[in-house]
């Protein structure tokens, strides 16, 4: 198994290599392969296996594998997004009580851009899409997953002893402030025409709040950072939601998670009516999950403080990922939303 060889694109996915990589009693005979997902920094594939016996393994595992983009596999380099999920699968996930794919196989090489997870099937779970929203019931069903994945090992000290996970060193919020900045003027250029003119307006002034935002008092913990639509399965076995994509999970405050996918997930109008109870709900469930101590007003404040997050991951990831035109269209509807629900929820005030 360590000398097994890392796939740099989906053309290694042999037959041969995915029974060397899963490991059961049989052997892969035959491979069907066909696309699933939308993400834009890995390439995601759906395959049919075909065992020797017939049941020796599973029927179909989801593999994600190294971009055949060359724009984003350098975005995933330099954001180390394929060297972080795989030490989420291999380090972290068995330790966590997050509802998640389980992982067959998991390996990255810098050198060569290798890299590769084999993951089980959802199916029939159905992706969450960004653009559409989700139901209330639903965002109600994610933050349950949200308070399970933070509070697992909430304030957990050997958390820094993970060098991927605690990548972020003392000045992370000036290099964020800094690296956002230079992106504003070209995010606008593309997208300005397509966003409310408060929405724009916000954008070209709240960058130097980011730091006041990095600045969390609250414990560190597990945080996804990604949490959105697009990377949950909903209406799968068991009822429970399924969470995807750890390429960007990091050491940081739980709040930012919560913010970010309520502010980006839910439509304005759905958010307003019933963000304070989900937020409650999350508090409830969090305090249930783990060694806790968070007061519910600082978990308003925290969720308040990082309203943000959104319109941040809007704007660098359009800036860095292959542009295409859902992605387009995703990041227009995530600068809107984030920055709608900063306004709604006067972060520039409390951050100022």
């Amino acid at each position: 198994m360590d000398t097994l060889a890392i796939p740099t694109g989906a053309h290694e996915l042999t037959a041969e290599w995915l029974t060397a990589a899963m490991g059961c009693d049989g052997t892969v005979t035959d491979v069907d392969a066909s696309p699933v997902g939308t993400g834009q920094v890995a390439d995601s594939i759906r395959l049919r296996l075909t065992w020797d016996p017939p049941d020796a393994g599973p029927p179909s595992v989801v593999v994600k594998v190294t971009s055949s983009s060359e724009t984003s596999r350098a975005a995933a380099l330099g954001t180390r997004t394929y060297e972080v999920e795989v030490g989420f699968y291999n380090d972290l996930a068995p330790s966590l009580p997050v509802h998640r794919p389980g992982c067959w196989w998991a390996g990255f090489d810098a050198a060569t851009v290798g890299y590769a997870v084999v993951l089980d099937d959802m199916a029939p779970a159905v992706a969450g899409d960004q653009m559409r929203g989700c139901t209330v019931d639903e965002a109600s069903a994610a933050v349950e997953e949200l308070a399970l994945l933070h509070g697992a090992r909430w304030g957990d000290g050997s958390l820094a002893d993970l060098p991927w996970l605690n990548r972020y060193g003392p000045d992370h919020a000036a290099s964020i402030g800094g690296l956002v900045g230079m992106m504003v003027p070209g995010f606008l250029e593309r997208y300005a025409s397509s966003l409310p003119d408060d929405a724009v307006a916000l954008t070209e002034r709240y960058v130097p709040l980011l730091g006041a935002a990095a600045a969390d008092p609250a414990p560190r913990t597990v945080v996804h950072q990604d949490f959105r639509n697009d990377n949950l399965l909903f209406r799968g076995p068991g009822g429970r939601v399924c969470v995807v994509d750890w390429q960007t999970v990091s050491l940081g405050p739980a709040l930012s998670d919560v913010a970010y996918f309520l502010g980006g997930s839910l439509l304005p109008e759905d958010r307003r009516a019933s963000e304070e109870a989900l937020v409650r709900h999350y508090h409830e469930r969090l305090l249930a999950a783990g060694d806790v101590e968070l007061s519910w007003d600082d978990c308003w404040t925290g969720y308040r403080r990082h309203a943000f997050a959104g319109l941040t991951m809007a704007i660098v990831a359009s800036m860095l990922v292959v542009r295409t035109d859902r992605g387009d269209q995703m990041f227009i509807a995530m600068a809107e939303r984030a920055a709608r629900h900063a306004l709604d929820l006067e972060t520039e005030a409390l951050l100022s």
